[in-house]
């Protein structure tokens, strides 16, 4: 399709420019080999490349021109994604101040991670996580990131999990999360109370941080809003809560560093509402870094 072209219309993705470093930068981790349930969001990356083309970069809620604010630098494709340790050592060498990593499955979250703890110690990193699920398997899968962090040296009490659905995981690994000290906030407690009541519980568990990191899974999201992830489940939040809890947690300024993950971007519905989900998933991230 032929986009319209103004000039007095920045469109998000001419913003993203080629360059060594940048103010905010994505790079593609397109992982999808190690995935539980066979997909192919290795085309996800390229993806939402096309999907920022959709989207401007004003931010009408602030009158801000993120691109008058910040610069943005396409940092391109890993070119081993299924390879943790590949991926590990090509997400530590890009240099931006902010850092979204396009999956890509979400075993990308361990090696973006671990990338951000060749500059700071585990002991000092917090994760929080937008999830359905707890990832807490054995192995090396999208279902075991978490487990691989656990293991790797990052404490538990560091981790908070929000979103974490009914009937999306065993007994077994709720009992690993509790034993692990993961603080868990239930997808209904969104239901219940306010964005700001949510990241400010998230945040207190992590006070001691000097890092920390969020991983942005799109299947916490309700199955209609969010059809090209596999995992996603009818009863998930909401798109719109979705982009709140993005924009509020990455206000704070120790977070930095972000995944998007869990898309494959060849069973989107015919309107790519995923894809365009996880495009502005980008822009809230970006417009929080531009105040």
């Amino acid at each position: 399709m032929v986009l319209h072209n103004d000039p007095n219309w920045m469109r998000a993705g001419h913003w993203f420019q080629s360059s060594e470093s940048g103010d905010i930068g994505i790079l593609g981790v397109g992982a999808s080999k190690s995935a539980i349930t066979p997909n192919k969001s290795f085309l996800t990356p390229d993806a939402i490349r096309q999907a920022l083309l959709k989207y401007s970069t004003y931010f009408a809620e602030t009158e801000i021109d993120l691109a008058e604010r910040l610069s943005a630098v396409d940092f391109g494709n890993v070119a081993d994604p299924d390879s943790q340790s590949a991926s590990i050592e090509a997400i530590a060498k890009v240099n931006a101040k902010t850092l979204i990593l396009l999956g890509g499955d979400n075993s990308i979250t361990y090696s973006g991670v671990c990338a951000l703890a060749k500059e700071v110690d585990f002991q000092n990193i917090g994760l929080i996580t937008l999830d359905a699920h707890h990832d807490l398997r054995d192995g090396v899968s999208n279902g075991s990131p978490i487990k691989q962090l656990l293991d790797a040296g990052l404490p538990g009490k560091q981790i908070v999990q929000i979103g974490i659905n009914d009937f999306a995981n065993s007994k077994y690994y709720a009992e690993r999360a509790k034993a692990a000290g993961i603080k868990v906030i239930h997808r209904n407690r969104i239901n219940e109370g306010t964005i700001d009541s949510i990241a400010k519980d998230a945040f207190e568990s992590l006070d001691n941080c000097t890092h920390i990191y969020l991983d942005i899974d799109i299947d916490v999201c309700n199955r209609a809003e969010v059809p090209a992830a596999p995992a996603s489940m009818p009863g998930g939040i909401s798109a719109n809560e979705l982009l709140k809890l993005i924009y509020k947690i990455a206000l704070d300024k120790r977070v930095n560093n972000f995944d998007i993950t869990e898309i494959d971007a060849s069973i989107d519905a015919e309107d790519n509402r995923t894809i365009r989900l996880a495009a502005l998933s980008v822009l809230r991230i970006a417009a929080a870094k531009a105040l």
